[in-house]
């Protein structure tokens, strides 16, 4: 099933978007709240069959973001289901 990003609110200091499936079903929702050296991620999905599509939706548009300033730290906490995903494993397993 397909999933995409739908704008609920964009402000410069935070954005709430939907995510809904094919059928324009809104399916969960992801918040970024930025801050001058931070950025905060909360997002929850209720469907645990699209999981792995909600971290490949996610991990590039975080990446976007960064972008626009280079030493932000990424803080972030999502959920599909009741289970937490983790964007960077492998650098939670090197610290």
């Amino acid at each position: 099933m397909q999933i995409y990003f739908s704008p609920e609110v964009i402000t410069p200091e935070f954005q709430v978007l939907n995510v809904l499936d094919s059928t324009e079903k809104a399916v969960g929702n992801v918040a970024f709240l930025f801050d001058e050296k931070k950025l905060y991620v909360y997002g929850i999905l209720e469907e645990e069959t699209v999981g792995a599509d909600f971290k490949d939706l996610v991990t590039p548009y975080i990446k976007g973001l960064s972008k626009a300033k280079p030493d932000l730290d990424i803080l972030s906490c999502l959920y599909v289901g009741c289970k937490q995903i983790k964007l960077n494993e492998e650098k939670e397993k090197e610290k």
